[in-house]
């Protein structure tokens, strides 16, 4: 049996109920997932502030429950945090957007990325940056209006976030379609023969990477970027942090 964590890094309950139940279509026979919300922080992570903050949520739910997991993922679009909890626990650990682009890029050869806010762009494509991917990235379109309901964006703003996607087919030349965030869950299943290319899930995408690499036990790294953080002095952080930081080995 394999064993998933997904942690959603912001307080919106009605988007971990999104994130589970895609996590539950999409997870092979055998495999658990359990889908944690964050207890502090914003309804939806927007800009790199929120991500920090995000970020140590995501840190404090890992570092409390990690260990009965197989590998755990980063269930928001921009992967806060993902690199330090890729340093200091022990199981593999991936998040939606670096799972997403690993499923685009084996689909195609440029993406475009469909996002809910106008605002959140400027983060994502830092983030795709951040994987080496920009020369790939064709172009992020956004919604242009408040969200009213941050778990009911599917159906509020479907046929809006289709009109964005094919407008990246034929006017960015996207060869494939990633829809960006957990609040957009399942809706690559749910638009499959809609769109003119393919497209892609983060959620959907985080699990089946996670499987994968739970499946190939490749190991913790001990030395390079991605060893546990040295053991040093530390004041004021919570019990579950101290015996990682101290104990991820």
């Amino acid at each position: 049996m394999t064993r998933i964590l997904l942690i959603n890094p912001n307080i919106s309950d009605s988007v971990s109920e999104l994130i589970r139940a895609e996590a539950q279509r999409s997870a092979a026979p055998g495999t658990e997932v359990e889908v944690l919300t964050a207890p502090f922080g914003v309804a939806y992570i927007e800009t790199r502030f929120e991500a920090l903050i995000g970020a140590y949520a995501a840190a404090q739910l890992a570092a409390e429950h990690h260990a009965r997991f197989d590998a755990v993922v980063v269930a928001a679009f921009g992967d806060p945090g993902l690199p330090g909890l890729r340093e200091a626990l022990p199981c593999p650990v991936t998040g939606l957007t670096e799972a997403a682009l690993a499923s685009a890029c084996l689909l195609g050869h440029r993406f475009s990325i469909v996002a809910i806010s106008q605002r959140i762009r400027a983060w994502y494509r830092e983030t795709v940056q951040s994987y080496g991917l920009e020369g790939r990235l064709a172009s992020i379109r956004g919604l242009d209006e408040p969200l009213a309901d941050i778990g009911r964006v599917q159906g509020d703003q479907g046929e809006r976030l289709v009109a964005l996607a094919e407008r990246c087919v034929a006017e960015d030349g996207a060869d494939v379609i990633v829809l960006a965030g957990a609040p957009l869950a399942g809706l690559a299943r749910s638009l499959k023969g809609r769109l003119p290319v393919p497209s892609v899930d983060g959620v959907s995408s985080a699990v089946k990477h996670a499987e994968t690499l739970a499946a190939l036990q490749p190991g913790k790294a001990r030395q390079g970027s991605f060893a546990p953080p040295p053991v040093k002095p530390n004041k004021g952080l919570s019990p579950a942090i101290q015996a990682l930081l101290g104990g991820a080995r």
